[in-house]
């Protein structure tokens, strides 16, 4: 994707406030190539404007405050204060009126959602833009450098290289340039909290499972906690996995034979990479007309077909523990065999796009690229969207969608949420602003 975002800020002149305030304000926009994510109705003059009078300087420490969750931390279905403060730009306050424009990741990718003022009353001043961008992560990060940049050029310039964005500014720099500080901070943002706020025994435990399980399977278990609440530990997989998992052969799992012909995940939407490897593989195994049957789908994923119609479950995650190519345990979380169809469609899939080392497969509910493109990979797999639109034939009713989950057997959600991604039926939430085919 070549998508571009830019922070630009045009200086003005400013006589209250503090020297910082003073030297920075500026007409401040937010583009991302020719769309204005801050088009607003200014009343007072009559006329719209792309760039709102703001302070540069306080939207600089906010974005260095708050960089690391920013850049990893994803979006959450509910969302708490902290997490408000953290990603959406209507909170940094001093005294202005901030754009509605709400920034997460899901750590290969970032969405900026503007949406207009809420009050519509306000006639004096409302923000107007009903737009979401979405760029590559490296490009938003790169975006954000460029305007502290900026804001610290203008600082020095009027004497003002003292600062607390200097101090903060320069503390970020140390930790980016650290690779034992950057795995933390990038943990502790997974977790939701700001930095050094996190329980430290908590980030020292997953940065200690990070060597057993692969760094990035801990991370998936630590942006997990914000879906449930609680951290899983690796003691606590293998307990899970002992007790209430069921026997596999990892070496009999499926593999792609083509993996590099798949999208790069940087250009690529997750849900596009998902449905991507979910076609190839059907395509590879001759299956690109057919139901996928219990017995099937187990032999995909190296596990008894007993598996699938069992009512043991976890309360925690799915996942899928290799102790050797011949030996590992498989862990369903769902008490449903359309659940855990999908859950083991999951795994498949992240086997089958993950190159992680560790030996752990998590498919957990936060909304990191690896599992959204692991759901997606499972509802193409099990239901591809060419057979699902076949047998509407446009008949997106709540009836119709529960007849072809049935011939698929997996939920009706699944069907509705394929429906979503392919732009025939409207999304609510943030994707109402056309980020969910993008992102």
């Amino acid at each position: 994707m070549n998508d571009q975002i830019n922070f630009d800020a045009e200086w003005e002149a400013l006589d209250r406030g503090s020297p910082e305030e003073r030297a920075c304000f500026a007409a401040i926009s937010v583009r991302c190539n020719d769309s204005y994510l801050t088009e607003c109705n200014d009343g007072i003059v009559n006329r719209v404007r792309v760039a709102p009078y703001l302070s540069a300087y306080h939207l600089a420490e906010w974005f260095v405050w708050n960089w690391w969750r920013l850049r990893w931390e994803p979006r959450s279905l509910l969302p708490s204060s902290s997490w408000a403060f953290a990603h959406r730009m209507a909170t940094v306050g001093h005294g202005y009126v901030w754009p509605n424009i709400t920034i997460f990741s899901d750590g290969e990718r970032t969405a900026l959602v503007a949406k207009p003022s809420q009050d519509k009353r306000a006639n004096s001043f409302r923000y107007l833009s009903n737009h979401a961008a979405v760029v590559a992560s490296s490009t938003f990060e790169n975006a954000i450098d460029e305007f502290v940049a900026q804001v610290r050029g203008q600082l020095h310039a009027e004497g003002l290289s003292s600062s607390n964005l200097e101090t903060i500014w320069n503390a970020l720099c140390e930790e980016r340039a650290s690779p034992e500080l950057a795995k933390r901070r990038k943990l502790e943002a997974l977790l939701g909290f700001d930095p050094d706020e996190a329980n430290e025994a908590t980030v020292e435990k997953l940065v200690g499972d990070a060597v057993r399980f692969g760094a990035d399977a801990v991370n998936e278990i630590a942006a997990d906690h914000l879906q449930n609440g609680d951290v899983t530990t690796s003691e606590e997989i293998r307990s899970i996995a002992a007790t209430q998992g069921f026997d596999t052969r990892p070496q009999d799992a499926v593999k792609l034979s083509n993996l590099a012909s798949l999208s790069r995940r940087q250009d690529s939407a997750a849900w596009y990479l998902g449905a991507e490897a979910a076609r190839a593989l059907r395509d590879q195994l001759r299956l690109s007309e057919t139901q996928i049957s219990n017995d099937n789908l187990s032999n995909m994923a190296g596990v008894e077909a007993g598996t699938l119609t069992s009512k043991t479950h976890s309360t925690g995650v799915s996942f899928a523990l290799d102790d050797s190519p011949s030996r590992g345990r498989m862990v369903l979380r769902s008490k449903w065999e359309t659940g855990r169809r999908f859950e083991l469609a999951r795994i498949i899939g992240d086997r089958v796009m993950s190159q992680a080392v560790g030996g752990l497969y998590p498919a957990t509910r936060s909304y990191t690229y690896r599992q959204k493109a692991q759901r997606s990979f499972a509802a193409e797999l099990l239901c591809p969207f060419s057979l699902i639109e076949g047998m509407l034939q446009e008949d997106y009713s709540l009836e119709a969608r529960q007849d072809v989950a049935d011939y698929f057997n997996v939920s009706e959600f699944t069907i509705r949420t394929s429906l979503m991604n392919h732009r025939r039926i409207e999304r609510e939430d943030f994707d109402d602003a056309g980020l969910g085919e993008r992102f």
